[in-house]
């Protein structure tokens, strides 16, 4: 008998950004030379005062299993971060979990409250991940895509819209990837108007809570009390404290339905790694707030430059990210295409990786995404190359 893949399985593609990152690492491989805008991973390393107690953790031998909703410890934290800077209430002891990552926090959020032929509404433009996690699980995601026009804002008529005797649930980002937008309170409002409607569950990726500009507010709908008890909020360490490479996220929600979520988690992955639980209990002590602060602070003076820089080149027009560390310009005036289409201009003309903005949704498809979790230095360069080939080589 041949061996053939599940048909589920088959009927997905690659992370774009996977993908991307494997292209960029084959390139340099063969001597070329070039920068890599594609990425969602902080450039800074981990502060120290995290990176300690998780190596003493491995010298005293806490290198073993753990409960799997995580460390009662970091448990008792999470939920004092919830209450004081989201005003979330959750209990340590049966609402919370720790995940090895946010994304396996998401993937198990999921399967613990949709069912085979249940439908998720997804506002894009979204992260790549969502739909193909959502399929996954026998799911269908179901595409909500906003107006670029519009700023990308949510409304009430278009979750409606979307509305199906199937549809379980709606799945949120805020501060979104790819466009950096937050969620305002009218849109807060409208996505609690109808969930409570339909009576869908909420699910909420903060990821990039910590890291927004101008002193805009962050908006944690399970803090509303009209979404308290149908809201799982998924968070994590990657992107706030530069721990990528740690894997280390949560899921807070509901009892009842915590109850079955961490099931996924005991017959999937056991327990997130022992000694990374210990530095996360310390990148969410007071020690870390400087250094969050002071990586937000780099990221907003990186971000005014390369909006600023991308808005002088005709033909680009490119909004002010209000949180994460994502431009995600229309390049539609530069006559190069779709954004997959100049994607792929710009890395050999140029060679510069950005995104096309189709991995985030057809809404996002005359746009390209940027990160700006890269150096300066970095920046400056990737524009002044992108300016001289647009220049030199131009749509042709």
């Amino acid at each position: 008998m041949s061996t053939r893949p599940a048909p589920v399985a088959a009927s997905i593609g690659r992370s774009p950004t996977v993908a991307l990152l494997d292209e960029v690492q084959r390139r340099r491989a063969l001597g070329l030379d070039v920068l890599n805008l594609s990425g969602g991973e902080p450039d800074f390393a981990t502060p120290d005062h995290v990176v300690e107690p998780a190596v003493e953790a491995l010298r005293d031998g806490f290198t073993h299993y753990t409960p799997s909703r995580g460390i009662p410890e970091l448990r008792e934290a999470i939920a004092a971060k919830l209450h004081t800077d989201n005003g979330i209430e959750a209990d340590p002891g049966t609402d919370i979990i720790v995940t090895p990552s946010a994304k396996h926090g998401m993937f198990i959020a999921l399967a613990g409250v949709i069912a085979p032929g249940d439908e998720v509404l997804v506002p894009s433009p979204a992260w790549v991940s969502y739909a193909p996690m959502i399929t996954l699980l026998g799911g269908r995601a179901v595409d909500v895509p906003l107006d670029p026009r519009s700023g990308f804002t949510l409304t009430a008529e278009q979750l409606t819209e979307a509305v199906t005797p199937r549809t379980r649930a709606v799945l949120v980002n805020t501060p979104n990837n790819p466009t950096g937008r937050m969620l305002t309170a009218d849109e807060a409002d409208a996505l609690a108007r109808v969930a409570d409607r339909h009576d869908l569950v909420v699910l909420a990726d903060e990821i990039y809570e910590h890291i927004r500009y101008g002193g805009r507010t962050h908006r944690s709908l399970a803090a509303r009390p009209d979404c308290r008890e149908r809201t799982l909020t998924v968070n994590g360490f990657s992107k706030s404290y530069a721990m990528t490479g740690w894997r280390l996220g949560y899921v807070a929600g509901p009892t009842a339905v915590m109850r079955e979520v961490v099931k996924v988690q005991e017959h999937t992955v056991g327990c997130a790694s022992s000694f990374v639980q210990r530095g996360a209990l310390a990148a969410l002590g007071e020690a870390s707030r400087p250094c969050v602060d002071d990586m937000v602070a780099s990221y907003d003076a990186r971000r005014r430059f390369l909006v600023g820089a991308l808005n002088k080149i005709p033909g680009v027009t490119c909004d002010d990210p209000e949180g994460a560390f994502y431009a995600l310009p229309d390049i539609s005036g530069l006559g190069l295409g779709s954004g997959q289409e100049c994607a792929a201009w710009l890395i050999e003309h140029a060679g510069v990786v950005v995104t096309p903005g189709s991995a985030f949704g057809p809404s996002a498809e005359r746009h390209v995404r940027l990160s700006f979790a890269a150096p300066l230095d970095i920046l400056t360069t990737a524009v002044e190359r992108i300016t001289a080939a647009l220049r030199t080589e131009g749509a042709r």
